[in-house]
């Protein structure tokens, strides 16, 4: 089955591709509930909050045909303007996920809140001018067995429905059903999610000048280094 990949090994040019970032409104209890304790919930949605303006003030620089967010919740002081707001679907994630890139046409990357370290490099070769020649997806694994980026050249939404969402196999089994499907797929780097205490300390480490890191200062008192 190649009919999700057909005719899209092709050069696209540059700023052609969609650009969209699912995430939860950073409201205390709702969001990084990993991190309670040794955080409170109030401070863990800080830290949300601080990843996602990460991760938006990356996605705000680069070149691409239309910048979303898929958000669960409400925008607020946080979205930078220029920014697009889309309603997440009701279901699981797989869902969720599915309903996103259904609702979009050509070429489209999906990545999530959870990575602000990400940078320009990082996403670069899916958003260039050669992305989608001879590919038909891109994969961002995450160190924790899930995915933190997702590329479809023409999005189908059958593609996610009904992969195990946030257990130890999901991005084997989401990179599985790529391959199986016939589609050409590129990997972008392996990346640390923020899920726990341990992830927030190791990835501020990797971004010590973004607001993570900062909040996550000074929330503990200590500079990251």
């Amino acid at each position: 089955m190649r009919a999700a990949g057909a005719g899209a090994a092709r050069p696209a040019p540059a700023g052609s591709t969609n650009l969209l970032v699912i995430c939860k409104e950073p409201l205390p209890g709702r969001v990084k509930t990993r991190l309670t304790p040794p955080f409170s919930p109030a401070e863990a949605a800080r830290l949300a909050e601080a990843a996602l303006g990460d991760t938006l003030r990356t996605v705000d620089e680069l070149p691409a045909a239309r910048r979303a967010v898929v958000l669960d919740g409400a925008p607020g002081p946080w979205l930078p303007p220029g920014i697009e707001v889309v309603a997440q679907s009701a279901g699981g994630l797989d869902e969720r996920l599915a309903a996103a890139f259904g609702a979009c046409t050509g070429p489209t990357l999906l990545i999530g809140m959870d990575t602000p370290q990400i940078t320009a490099a990082d996403l670069a070769p899916v958003l260039s001018p050669a992305a989608w020649d001879g590919c038909d997806a891109w994969f961002g694994p995450a160190e924790d067995g899930g995915f933190w980026a997702l590329g479809l050249a023409n999005p189908d939404p059958e593609l996610l429905r009904g992969v195990p969402m946030s257990v130890p196999e999901t991005g084997a089994v989401q990179r599985r059903r790529l391959v199986d499907a016939g589609l050409t797929v590129r990997d972008l780097p392996r990346l640390r999610d923020v899920d726990t205490a341990a992830d927030a300390v190791a990835v501020a480490a990797l971004a010590p000048y973004g607001r993570f890191a900062a909040e996550l200062a000074r929330l503990t008192g200590t500079a990251v280094r």
